[in-house]
């Protein structure tokens, strides 16, 4: 039986910071952040691995406490218009193998007190890796179609991201599949309930979760090169 990884403490932390984004506040309560965030971020983790050699195997679980699968905490304010020091959620990514960043295909789990999800897909890939899913997607279109078409899927995670306002480069504007040529980001999302993550069970769920999505992921590796 597997212990809960999340709980109470953790959403209240988030709803605190959210409130005192500053570094005298987090300086204050870092322990705070290490019990109730990080730490069970980190035993999250640890526990999808298993489950990601199941469903994905080239996908990645690292709990290191930098540079793994848990997204830092310190947002990046140098060009930003808010300059507030803090992410106020979780946001942990089990990317490709092979993959550098947060641009890898990967797997995706976002908390915070009042919206969590679960995603899939490779968000803002590089212009080269976007050509390449376009191409894919006009040279090889029933393919694509059973992707989105997929039953399990189609019930469970809807598409999100950005999108061009007009047809990309070299593609008609009335081509069958315009509006997912039009996409710059290849990500679905499903939301679950916060009271979710404070199951005994989490890993599991959301590795049902990651294996629903597991159509659209594998076309995209497929389509840029990468095993799957």
């Amino acid at each position: 039986m597997n212990t809960a990884c999340f709980s109470e403490q953790t959403f209240e932390f988030l709803r605190q910071l959210a409130q005192h984004n500053n570094r005298e506040w987090f300086q204050a309560h870092k322990s705070d952040y290490e019990c109730h965030v990080r730490e069970p971020a980190r035993a999250f983790i640890r526990a999808m691995q298993p489950e990601l050699a199941r469903i994905a195997p080239h996908f990645i679980a690292d709990d290191r406490k930098q540079g793994g699968s848990l997204i830092r905490i310190y947002r990046d304010i140098r060009f930003a218009g808010n300059k507030q020091p803090y992410k106020t959620h979780i946001g942990i990514h089990f990317r490709h193998e092979q993959g550098r960043n947060i641009h890898a295909p990967g797997f995706y789990l976002h908390i915070e007190p009042q919206k969590v999800f679960a995603g899939a897909g490779i968000w803002h890939p590089d212009s080269p890796t976007l050509q390449r899913i376009r191409h894919a997607i006009d040279t090889h279109p029933q393919q694509w179609r059973r992707v989105i078409a997929d039953a399990d899927f189609a019930r469970l995670f809807h598409f999100s991201g950005d999108s061009l306002q007009r047809a990309p480069r070299g593609y008609p504007a009335d081509h069958p599949l315009i509006r997912d040529l039009k996409r710059k980001d290849f990500i679905a999302l499903t939301p679950l309930a916060p009271e979710l993550m404070s199951d005994r069970e989490l890993p599991a769920f959301i590795g049902s979760c990651f294996a629903t999505a597991t159509p659209l992921v594998a076309w995209l590796c497929r389509a840029i090169g990468l095993p799957w």
